[in-house]
């Protein structure tokens, strides 16, 4: 069987756009802040180029069915298509990549980007993930 990887010109489109702005970000601000202030000036860059973006956006969580009594906290969600979850650490772990996975099934959104500002050079922070 083979993945659908696919996407529709204009998500890819908006994924070129956070690329570029969280290339903005990085190589204005460099490693070693905390994920806050990353999380803001990116949200800020993406605003300027008018994609519909969110913050810290909380999801009701179902399970068996039922909504329970929690939430998913998604770190950025783009035009409620594409989540951005972002990192300011040392070292990324399996466990980042995993979490991004299952937010993008939970939600059915299929692109999402996990995003460490903590490194020297910007390419080796970022992992683009389709499901």
């Amino acid at each position: 069987m083979r993945i659908k990887t696919h996407l529709p010109d204009q998500i890819e489109n908006i994924g070129k756009t956070i690329v570029d702005c969280s290339y903005r970000v990085h190589k204005t601000l460099g490693p070693g802040l905390l994920e806050s202030i990353y999380e803001t000036c990116l949200v800020y860059e993406l605003k300027k180029t008018g994609l519909k973006t969110f913050r810290q956006v909380k999801i009701p969580f179902q399970y068996d069915g039922q909504i329970l009594d929690l939430s998913l906290c998604l770190d950025v969600l783009i035009h409620d298509e594409i989540i951005i979850e972002l990192k300011a650490v040392e070292n990324m772990i399996p466990l980042y990549k995993a979490q991004l996975i299952s937010y993008l099934k939970l939600t059915n959104k299929r692109l999402g980007y996990l995003i460490n500002f903590n490194v020297p050079v910007f390419k080796e922070g970022i992992q683009r993930i389709i499901v």
